[in-house]
């Protein structure tokens, strides 16, 4: 089975930066759609942002479209989010997450929870005004 662990949260101010990386292991990540998800404290687990197997789809909930850039390295077994222009809204724990994709939905992405596999634990980001 694959194992995820994110990396890379942290805390920083209104107008910062910071890029998540999603590390797997165990076996290869090229087979799964992706996903970066959140949660803030008292609220559900919301959905941030999806990658397709194939890497060719994206989607970006409304409220980061502009300042997120999701993306993969399948040869390094990596994904990644990107966050620019951070506010305090973000702050919240980031979980990615991966579903196991048959190669005829190779462009597939996948936009709840309950459709992923596996799950890392979470990175915390904080984000001060």
């Amino acid at each position: 089975q694959i194992q995820l662990e994110e990396s890379g949260g942290g805390q920083v101010q209104t107008g910062g930066s910071l890029r998540l990386s999603c590390a797997a292991s165990n076996r290869a990540m090229s087979p799964y759609a992706m996903g970066w998800f959140r949660q803030a404290p008292g609220k559900d687990r919301e959905l941030v942002s999806t990658i397709s197997r194939d890497g060719s789809k994206t989607y970006y909930t409304d409220s980061v479209k502009g300042r997120f850039t999701i993306s993969r390295d399948n040869a390094k077994n990596t994904m990644y989010l990107q966050m620019n222009s951070l506010n305090p809204g973000d702050t919240a724990i980031y979980y990615c997450a991966a579903k196991d994709t048959p190669l005829f939905y190779s462009d597939k992405i996948y936009y709840q929870p309950r459709e992923y596999d596996v799950w890392g634990r979470g990175t915390q980001v904080t984000v001060s005004s």
